[in-house]
């Protein structure tokens, strides 16, 4: 009689969707879901497991995005419960997430109600012992620094480039315009700067000596400038 093969799913997630595999840096591969889909797959057939289902996730920040709000893991959740795979396999255990409080209560969850949880990179996270719940809590605390960490860098840049003139999102506020540099960044943009626009300077002078001197609201300026025909830079009034 021949034994039936472990079935697993498996789960892959990137933060962004703009996340692309570049090359591999000192051994690790940067982990896109192209990699992790290869390496899980990879993994599997090592193991003689039977896949049985893939979850995506694009653009879900493990970090931000509470697991209640995660459709792929109350889908794992859901199919756990009903018996339909035996082990979860994630490229890397922060796949599953990045929050502290939550993240390693999700992973205990699975492993309760008989899921065995397995990383390509990291082995299998098991719970024999005291010091299997504090690795596996560990982890996770290490995974939400790193992401506290990132957001930290993330923003600290944004400012600079903001006190530098360098706009970074959407039009440029009324009263600026965008200049180029002639410079390209690493997708081969060419790099703008924000510059006073000097056939707007004028409005924003008058609108800030009316609400300082005299007064004004938004509204009565908004009929100003509407009588005046000046447009935002959207086109509307």
């Amino acid at each position: 009689m021949k034994l039936a093969m472990d079935r697993v799913e498996m789960l892959y997630r990137i933060s962004t969707k703009k996340q692309v595999i570049k090359s591999y840096e000192n051994g690790v591969a940067k982990d896109d879901i192209p990699m992790q889909r290869q390496a899980c797959r990879e993994f599997a057939e090592r193991q003689g497991w039977t896949v049985v289902h893939e979850y995506e996730e694009k653009g879900v920040s493990g970090f931000k995005v509470s697991a209640n709000d995660r459709d792929a893991i109350q889908d794992l959740k859901r199919d756990a419960l009903e018996g339909k795979f035996d082990i979860l396999l994630v490229f890397m255990f922060d796949r599953i997430g990045r929050i502290d409080d939550e993240t390693p209560f999700i992973v205990e969850w699975f492993a309760k109600n008989g899921i065995r949880v397995w990383s390509v990179r990291e082995g299998e996270q098991r719970f024999d012992s005291h010091v299997d719940k504090l690795t596996n809590y560990i982890r996770f605390w290490q995974a939400s620094g790193e992401s506290e960490k990132t957001s930290m860098r993330i923003k600290t840049r944004l400012h600079q480039l903001t006190m530098e003139g360098v706009y970074t999102a959407g039009r440029p506020p009324f009263g600026y315009k965008m200049v180029g540099t002639g410079k390209k960044n690493n997708k081969g943009r060419e790099i703008n700067v924000m510059e006073i626009d000097e056939a707007e300077s004028e409005t924003v002078r008058m609108i800030f000596s009316k609400t300082i001197n005299e007064g004004y609201g938004s509204f009565r300026l908004a009929n100003i400038c509407n009588s005046m025909k000046i447009k935002t830079h959207n086109g509307s009034e």
